[in-house]
């Protein structure tokens, strides 16, 4: 069990609470999540309470779109031959049908490409370039959710004679692709007001862009629900534009699913109509993953594309039996990762876990390096071995930048990609142990002590008594969540339990709580918190508890369960 680090995290101006909070005639605490959040005006908290279509951005705002835009309709008029290129994960093929979709619509002559994680790997590709040019003989080729960094692979598709459109949001180099259009908000020369959209976020503003052009306007519209999808998944900040199109594309979800993600709801035995954007990550995500992860994506953006349910069960269930294999690859490569930590690394002398074995499957290593993390909380790569190249994914803690760490490397790598948190990596197998050594000494030069403490950040202290209807139906409002807008994250000290707590699964844990001076009863589980059960055997044993709200269903009726985050035994009395 880690010990964590409890941090309650703090307004600037507490004396504006009161304001807000009576302004908007809610309570402090409600108040306070607010203000966590820049809202604090009656305007702002309107704009939050009820994001609105037309708050979207204008598509021309992002640099290359007039050109893009252009082409495009160029390509529906001429009927030149389009091929869409995504990548293989939930944001890219999502991405990819919903261009493919609105494209197909109006008329055009196109089909769509997907490598093979296996095979090809990520990103822009020349075989992937040269099965296109065979199989399709396109004239425009459109990259969603990659590309931005496929600079020679540009080239090479441009002397081939197809132009080249590029629809992206991860991170450039110092040199842009020499394509007819880049649209990528994080380009140094863009001025697009909004810097955090997914892959399939950037595909919907080339439709928009498309549509305005041709006076279809609304017709892009029709597709947030694979933006949603996409945006959850991919854990992109739920917050401007993202919000959004995440709230309405949930609406969509919930009220009227395409074939593909009913079938996919379905078969993860949930019902439409009150999906949260964390129903959508964890259980409807996965399955689109795993198809991407141990074998042929582009089976994904048939589901997703498809008018038929009865064809989207039958393929839905393929993604079931898909997914079922991939936990079962999870949980295998997992405990051979656990025996090789406690065996092989040094932790009073190694701050990161770096982990190469033959035989693991790529499509898996990002996850399990994600669940060893969670167990260790120490910046993780692992890697495989294909085509005689270590392969592979590195996970990191929240006071480490893992792709800078990457970059101080990259003289002894052959190639790397990300972000903060995550990246991809490849080096030469003898050049494994110096990567190693090095790896570990730029994190050693990084991060204290303190660093290697999960922190769990609390956003209020608040009783029970604090826990009404009204409270939990503007809670309920905050939503959807994701990064920049978490669910909110409470405190309540000195509680006890109002039942034996019980072990649920394998792993987890079930109680119920009150607290002195409250009639209030609260159901909570704790995941993955078997080990805290020690704490319970004291009798009348008082805890302070950090927890998120959520919702259970019991007899047909809702009500409300505290999700634990961590306890610790009570100091004080309340």
């Amino acid at each position: 069990m880690l010990n964590k680090r409890w941090k309650i995290r703090e307004v600037e101006d507490i004396n504006s609470l009161k304001d807000i909070a009576d302004s908007l005639n809610i309570s402090e605490v409600l108040a306070k999540l607010l203000s966590l959040r820049e809202i604090n005006t009656f305007t702002k908290a309107k704009n939050f309470f009820r994001p609105s279509l037309d708050s979207l951005h204008d598509p021309y705002l992002m640099n290359g779109m007039e050109n893009a835009a252009k082409r495009v309709i160029q390509a529906l008029t001429e009927n030149h031959p389009i091929c869409i290129y995504g990548d293989y994960d939930v944001d890219g093929t999502c991405a990819t049908a919903l261009l493919y979709m609105f494209l197909q619509k109006l008329g055009a002559n196109v089909d769509f490409y997907i490598p093979r994680r296996l095979n090809e790997g990520y990103g822009l590709s020349k075989e992937g370039i040269d099965a296109i040019k065979l199989k399709y003989d396109a004239k425009l080729l459109i990259t969603v959710d990659c590309g931005i960094t496929a600079i020679e692979e540009t080239d090479y598709a441009n002397q081939l004679g197809m132009d080249v459109i590029i629809c992206d949001h991860h991170q450039p180099k110092d040199e842009l692709p020499n394509a007819l259009a880049v649209l990528d908000p994080l380009t140094p020369q863009c001025q697009y007001p909004f810097d955090y959209l997914s892959g399939a976020g950037v595909a919907f503003k080339l439709a928009q862009g498309v549509a305005e052009k041709i006076g279809r306007r609304e017709m892009p519209l029709k597709y947030l629900d694979l933006v949603a999808l996409a945006a959850a998944a991919d854990i992109v900040p739920l917050i401007d534009e993202n919000r959004v199109l995440v709230k309405e594309g949930l609406d969509k979800i919930n009220t009227n699913p395409r074939p593909g993600i009913l079938a996919l709801i379905e078969s993860s035995s949930l019902q439409p109509g009150n999906l949260n954007s964390g129903q959508v990550v964890f259980t409807i995500a996965p399955r689109i993953n795993a198809v991407g992860r141990l074998g042929d994506a582009r089976r994904a953006v048939e589901l997703l594309i498809t008018d038929s349910i009865d064809e989207a069960r039958t393929m839905a269930k393929v993604l079931e039996s898909e997914n079922y294999k991939r936990r079962k690859i999870d949980v295998n490569t997992f405990d051979n990762a656990l025996q090789l930590v406690e065996n092989s690394v040094d932790f009073d002398n190694e701050l990161a876990i770096v982990l190469h074995q033959e035989e693991w499957h790529p499509g898996v290593i990002g996850i399990v390096a994600s669940r060893l993390v969670e167990k260790y909380y120490r910046p993780t790569i692992m890697l495989t071995t294909i085509d005689g190249i270590a392969k592979g994914s590195a996970r990191s803690i929240t006071n480490f930048n893992i792709y800078e760490a990457l970059q101080k490397c990259e003289d002894m790598l052959i190639h790397f990609g990300g972000h903060q948190a995550a990246a991809g990596l490849a080096v030469e197998l003898d050049k494994l142990q110096e990567f190693k050594d090095k790896f570990n000494q730029i994190v050693k030069e990084s991060i204290n002590e303190e660093d290697l403490l999960p922190e769990v950040t609390i956003d209020a202290k608040i009783k029970f008594s604090d826990i009404t209807p009204k409270f939990l139906r503007i809670l309920d409002q905050f939503a959807p969540f994701g990064p920049e807008n978490m669910r909110p994250v409470f405190l309540t000290e000195n509680v006890e339990l109002s039942n034996t707590p019980r072990i649920v699964g394998n792993n987890h844990i079930m109680a119920g709580f009150k607290q002195k001076n409250s009639d209030k009863v609260f159901d909570a589980i704790g995941f993955n918190m078997r080990e805290y059960l020690d704490l319970f055997l004291k009798k009348n044993t008082k805890v302070d508890i950090v927890y998120t709200i959520d919702k259970t269903v019991r007899d047909s009726r809702t009500y409300p369960q505290l999700r634990l985050k961590d306890l610790r035994l009570s100091e004080k009395e309340s």
